[in-house]
């Protein structure tokens, strides 16, 4: 639950076209000890308002010339989009309660204002509003770690694919091309295995870190498990666009590792595949980098290899004639 400095920290905005209401408000909220008021006799500034500070708390009165209360509610439920809406709602008429909560208020208060009430349901809407707040924040966290690797704070793989296919219908759109480049880590399961996983994880949280440095700011970096990583890189020409961007990685990682007082060394293996030259669906081109990697990997590692090098069958030596 949130904490009693929480609450009276939170920020409320009165609005009411009477200048009076307005300072009675101010008064008794400045009494109960709440720190962050502001407010508006402007009915038409509310919604900016509300946009640039999100208020906690909007103490909103119903009658006002201009636009009414229920005329703000209605735009201030554009701008929570289905949230909470911090609506207190403050009118003299009884008719007007059950409306108001109809439109979206939370609550309302009565006027003229019953002290003991105000502070009861002042404190009450706003207990639920930051309890909302924290479940909400929460949940994306949650979210958060469901689309990342927790050791690299990279995304994971189900957060790639989405990645990638967000990548490719642009391709499409654009009638240009995207690259899956598929990297795996040479010699990391030997320092994983004689120096421990703690130095393993520093490995990976550098290789990380060093990946991101090397590609595009619209590029997307992936931890897909184990020391296996996905570059996905969208609008480029040709295959020969994804040359000087492998070669980079490879040197970077190839680069040594400072970690207490070790001094370790590693390189990469790459493998690339081409939408849509190579396969034209999100996993069929993820598998086809990946084969370009293995072959990558059987014929000496630390090199990068392409689906299309496998494609093309090694040229015959000829013999120049020999001379008579």
């Amino acid at each position: 639950m949130p904490s009693r400095e929480e609450i009276l920290n939170a920020k409320i905005l009165v609005v009411d076209d009477s200048a009076d209401n307005v300072e009675l408000m101010l008064e008794i909220l400045r009494e109960a000890g709440y720190t962050d008021v502001s407010s508006t006799m402007l009915p038409e500034q509310v919604c900016p308002l509300h946009r640039q500070q999100c208020y906690d708390l909007i103490l909103l009165d119903l009658q006002m010339p201009g636009l009414n209360g229920f005329q703000v509610m209605k735009g201030l439920k554009e701008i929570e989009q289905g949230g909470y809406l911090p609506v207190l709602a403050l009118t003299a008429q009884p008719s007007f309660k059950i409306a108001a909560l109809e439109a979206g208020a939370r609550d309302f208060i009565s006027k003229p204002f019953d002290l003991l009430e105000v502070h009861k349901r002042i404190h009450n809407m706003l207990e639920v509003r930051l309890l909302y707040k924290e479940l909400a924040q929460y949940s994306r966290q949650q979210q958060e770690l469901a689309l990342h690797d927790p050791l690299t704070g990279l995304p994971n793989r189900r957060l790639l694919e989405d990645r990638i296919a967000t990548v490719l219908q642009h391709a499409t759109r654009q009638q240009n091309k995207a690259a899956v480049m598929y990297l795996d880590l040479d010699g990391f399961k030997a320092i994983n295995d004689t120096h421990g996983h703690a130095t393993g994880d520093e490995i990976l949280k550098m290789v990380a870190q060093r990946l991101v440095g090397c590609a595009r700011r619209e590029d997307t970096v992936a931890r897909v498990g184990g020391d296996e990583f996905v570059i996905v890189m969208g609008n480029i020409a040709q295959l020969g666009d994804t040359q000087e961007p492998a070669a980079k990685l490879i040197e970077a990682v190839s680069e040594p590792y400072v970690i207490n007082g070790l001094t370790l060394r590693l390189s990469t293996s790459i493998g690339i595949g081409i939408y849509p030259d190579d396969a034209d669906q999100v996993a069929s081109v993820i598998a086809v980098a990946d084969g370009a990697l293995y072959e990558a990997k059987r014929s000496g590692k630390n090199r990068c290899c392409t689906a299309q090098m496998m494609r093309t069958p090694p040229q015959p030596h000829t013999m120049s004639p020999t001379p008579a």
